[in-house]
């Protein structure tokens, strides 16, 4: 009887100690938020990640493998302002997990900051209008420092048992993200007041920090894909206004930008956009080291 109650006793020990190092499960669904995530809760969390920076984000599968990874998330990570519009809805609705569709579990980044392209009037004639603003917010440091306080106060109220963790890992964050912000700063001055012609509309709030000038896009409308027409039309504005790149992200295709480069005699520069962009954006410190270094090779190349 006695060894009946002491196995009794282990099993309820084991099955509490299982429960309290239960591992908050999050979903991102780009990797700049798991990359975010990792920084701010390390191995409090088990982050699963929707795509990678070799994908279009607007134009994502809803795969089964995706389908099961929501369906066991406490927490979902995402940009938000509908850039997964396409695709997330349709994984809530065939993961079952309503706890992910809205309140604690749902985390809009862009939702945490003011955004910037908020249109005036919808009209899909103009291409892929996003009604809450352009959603491409990784690309401005001060606006991640404030979604990464958000974040942190989603990750506290989810798992108040880890609170101390996500607070110490926010204050760690926050000054070295801070002290980054300031070199990065002072290393991209150069880049103040130069031009670039970009693939898509998404690196307004790299040009907004930087100070420097969006003169063109390769599509026609955002959203639709370049045409001949429309490249040859950027020809003449490429060669006058001393631009210095033509600029497209890591996932998007290199045609469209080097034969403008070879028609202009500017350089094409892929941007890694995310992590996992290129080597050395491996998390999102280098993500920024690698896009500044990368602008500032342009500036040397053409100055």
């Amino acid at each position: 009887m006695n060894k009946l109650v002491v196995t009794a006793v282990f099993a309820a020990v084991g099955m509490m100690s299982s429960a309290a190092q239960a591992k908050l499960q999050v979903f991102a669904c780009e990797p700049e938020w798991a990359s975010m995530v990792q920084e701010l809760a390390g191995d409090k969390v088990s982050v699963d990640t929707a795509t990678t920076a070799l994908q279009d984000v607007h134009q994502i599968e809803a795969k089964p493998s995706l389908i099961a990874k929501l369906r066991r998330a406490d927490l979902a990570v995402c940009d938000g302002a509908e850039l997964e519009i396409g695709w997330l809805p349709k994984l809530i609705e065939q993961s079952g997990n309503q706890k992910v569709a809205s309140g604690p579990g749902s985390f809009m980044a862009a939702s945490q900051v003011a955004t910037l392209e908020k249109p005036s009037q919808l009209d899909r004639a103009n291409g892929d209008v996003h009604p809450e603003g352009n959603p491409h917010v990784q690309m401005d440091p001060f606006r991640m420092l404030a979604i990464a306080k958000a974040l942190d106060a989603r990750l506290v109220q989810l798992d108040p048992a880890n609170a101390p963790t996500y607070q110490q890992r926010l204050g760690d964050f926050s000054a070295r993200w801070t002290a980054a912000v300031k070199r990065w700063t002072a290393e991209a001055a150069p880049l103040k007041g130069r031009n670039i012609i970009v693939h898509h509309n998404s690196w307004i709030y790299l040009t907004n920090w930087l100070g420097m000038h969006e003169i063109g896009s390769l599509e026609p409308k955002p959203g639709v894909p370049p045409t001949s027409s429309h490249l040859v039309s950027l020809i003449d504005v490429t060669k006058s206004s001393n631009t210095l790149a033509i600029v497209r992200a890591a996932y998007q295709d290199s045609k469209p930008s080097e034969w403008l480069a070879d028609h202009t005699d500017v350089p094409s520069v892929s941007l890694p956009f995310t992590v996992g962009g290129d080597a050395q954006s491996k998390d999102l410190f280098g993500l920024y080291d690698s896009t500044i270094a990368k602008l500032l090779a342009a500036a040397k190349a053409k100055p």
